[in-house]
This record gives structure tokens, sequence and C-alpha cells, in this order.
């Protein structure tokens, strides 16, 4: 079962209100339903055919005519096709189905226009199983003003959604982790937001890590790669039998690179200060090696004239 699955089972057994229940109503046969002398529904999920099944027959008093049959795509799955034959105008009214955007009196409080958008979300949506791909949430609607309404919904509560013209419809997603968990904390599918913040957390965690393992790599290659470069320098003194021109303590230094050759700036500082009882900082050894660069660079530019 795909996450989306497991998320629309999850929020189509919620135990919801008369007015949310219309909102959520609302916004699933506007994006789920043929309107004409009737109402006809298709879906493929049964959790869901069932609860937009029962939501009728509360809130109008019908029983819409059921039929299952196999799907023609790929894996065979049933369809679920429900059909309400009476009323039909009365629930078109009521319901903003022969309007572009709801009427004012379906989203008029904050608990309706959650219920709205759990409609699309059953309708419409679809959600990327966090442990298997990119984080993604997104919404296919036919209408550019429809879309553009339902980005401001979402965007009332700080989602960052957009929207996106694909072929002859338009795509209303999400990418941000963060605002993906929670659009489903919002339309209170607790146990697929504990699923989902547990990966995200995870997953998190790990990208952190390596982060870190990354970095602490690279500045492990910059020390050990500075080293070779400073024992390379001293190599090059040595071999034109220049060392008496670097000062005692800079002598010192060369010695003890050449016994440490992968040692830290620090750690060789550690190093000499133990074995010779004289304090030196990190800082000093860096002046020391670049006085022997120096020396090294005007031996080099001597035999290049």
């Amino acid at each position: 079962m795909s996450f989306t699955s497991t998320v629309k089972n999850e929020v189509s057994k919620l135990n919801v209100g008369k007015v949310e229940s219309i909102a959520e109503l609302s916004a699933f046969l506007k994006n789920n339903a043929d309107v004409s002398n009737e109402i006809k529904i298709t879906t493929e999920n049964a959790s869901v055919a069932r609860h937009i099944f029962h939501s009728l027959k509360d809130l109008y008093g019908i029983t819409p005519r059921i039929t299952v049959r196999q799907g023609y795509n790929y894996n065979k799955s049933y369809l679920y096709i429900l059909e309400v034959l009476k009323q039909v105008e009365e629930i078109s009214i009521d319901l903003s189905l022969d309007k572009e955007i709801p009427s004012d009196y379906l989203i008029d409080d904050d608990d309706a226009k959650r219920a709205y958008l759990r409609g699309l979300f059953l309708a419409c949506g679809s959600i990327n199983d966090p442990k298997k791909s990119r984080y993604h949430l997104e919404f296919f609607v036919n209408q550019e003003k429809y879309a553009n309404f339902c980005v401001k919904l979402l965007n009332e509560y700080d989602l960052n959604s957009k929207v996106l013209k694909r072929d002859n419809r338009y795509m209303i997603y999400m990418k941000e982790a963060e605002k993906i968990g929670d659009f489903l904390r919002m339309i209170q599918a607790i146990q697929a937001l504990f699923y989902y913040e547990d990966i995200r957390i995870y997953r998190d965690h790990k990208n952190m890590t390596n982060r870190l393992n990354n970095c602490e790599q690279a500045n492990v290659d910059k020390i050990v790669e500075t080293a070779m470069g400073q024992v390379r320098d001293i190599e090059y003194i040595k071999q034109h039998d220049s060392l008496d021109f670097l000062s005692e303590k800079e002598r010192v230094v060369a010695t003890y690179r050449l016994k440490y050759k992968e040692a830290s700036l620090l750690e060789l500082s550690q190093i000499i200060s133990i074995e010779t009882n004289e304090n030196i900082t990190k800082s000093g050894i860096h002046h020391r090696f670049r006085k022997i660069k120096e020396l090294a660079d005007r031996i080099r530019a001597k035999e290049e004239k």
C-alpha cells in the first residue's frame, strides 16, 4: 500500500461534525465527481468510497448506488463508483459544485477550512513516502482560478505551497519536509504524521552526520596537504644544503615536521613543547613554517634564473 493510501485511509475514518463534513464533501466532489443529471464519483480507495457514501447518506438522507469493477491500470486495482440519482441540484448548489470556487459559508472558520483541505487531499492529493523518495506533496486540479484559491487557502497556514501548470491541468505542490508534516497534522493524519516525522528526523540526522563526516574528512585532507607541502619545502632546502640559512628555532620545527609528517600544527606544537620543554603555540609554528617556505621559494626562484 502506498503512503498516499495510508494517509487517505486514516483521515477517511475520522469522526467529524456536520459543518466539517459539508466542507470536506464539497472539496471532494468538486475534484472527483462528474455532475450532470446525476453525480458520479470514482475512486480506487475503498475506505474513501465508504466515507463519501456515509457522508452523503448522513447529510442528505440518500443512498448512493455503488458499483465495483476492476480497473484498467497495470496493477488492476478495483474502482469504486458511487452514483447519486436524487437531489442532484440541491447537492450541487449546497456544495458550490456549480461555482469556480466554493461559497464563503463552506470555509467560514478554521475547522471548515481544514476539513475542506482534507477533502481536497482525499480527492486529488498524493504524497511521497519519505522513506523511498524526495519530500513531495501535490494536488492536481482542472481550473487555474480554483488552483490559486487552493494555494491561498493552504498558505493561510504558512505551508508555502505553489502552483504549476502541467499540460491542461494545474499542480499545487509542496516540497519542504517541515511544511508537509504541518499539512498532515492539519488534516489530522496523526499516525501518518508520526511515521513521516520519524523518517524525516532519521534522514535529517543521517544527512547531518554525512555532512559532518565530509567536513571532517575535508579538514583532514587539508591538514595532510599542508603538512606534505611543508615536508617538500624542507626536503628541497636540504637538497640544496641551505638548512643553515634557517634560524635555530626554524630548524627545530623543520626537524619535527620531517619526524611527524602528518601531524597538524596544533599536534606539532604540543609535541615540540613536551619534548623540548619550550612552550610553542600553533601560531608560532605557523610563523616558522612561513619563514621556511619563503626560503624554499627564494631557492626555487634562483634555480629558475
